[in-house]
């Protein structure tokens, strides 16, 4: 994350494809090959560490449940 690059959103490689893009574009049922023929500066280990991103970081949120 660079504050001076996508308003400091996590990027891919420090380029100014963000994280939620590539996980929008998934969500959106395109397929990886599909990403990478649309992005050539893209490689598929970017797409995948994306991935990797957003599970660690939806991983690492913890809640305080009140208790009753």
């Amino acid at each position: 994350m660079n504050p001076h690059i996508c308003l400091g959103q996590p990027t891919i490689r420090g380029m100014r494809i963000t994280v939620a893009f590539i996980l929008k574009l998934l969500a959106s049922k395109l397929s990886i090959e599909e990403i990478l023929a649309a992005y050539p500066e893209l490689e598929e280990e970017d797409i995948r560490q994306a991935l990797n991103y957003a599970a660690w970081t939806v991983s690492d949120k913890i809640t305080s449940i009140p208790s009753a």
